[in-house]
């Protein structure tokens, strides 16, 4: 039976707390905005917030796929990593599909408006 790896856990919740953020950020929730979520003058755009939020979930996609494929070939035992990593990559996919859903929720009520 094998010992659980507290720097793997630790590693794992940054991960997820800096991904977190960087969806926080991109839908306008983070603390460098002003009301409403509208930034300050000098502060990220919102396309190069989301640019890195969808490089992120890229890279645990990647991430996901070689560890899955290492697993595959027989390069490593730990079934709990590869599963871990997938589930990692699952939840970064579903926040963007969430966060796309909402965007296009946003633009069609915008579109509708009467002017």
């Amino acid at each position: 039976m094998s010992t659980i790896d507290s720097t793997k856990v630790l590693s794992m919740r940054a991960a997820f707390v800096e991904q977190s953020g960087a969806i926080k950020r991109a839908a306008g929730l983070g603390g460098a905005e002003g009301l409403g979520g509208v930034q300050k003058a000098g502060g990220a755009d919102f396309g190069d917030a989301l640019r890195s939020a969808l490089a992120q979930v890229n890279e645990l996609q990647s991430n996901s796929s070689n560890v899955s494929a290492a697993y595959e070939r027989g390069e490593t035992s730990d079934i709990a990593s590869v599963m871990l990593a997938r589930q990692q990559a699952s939840i970064g996919f579903e926040a963007t599909l969430q966060v796309r859903n909402k965007l296009l929720s946003a633009y069609k009520d915008i579109m509708s408006m009467p002017v």
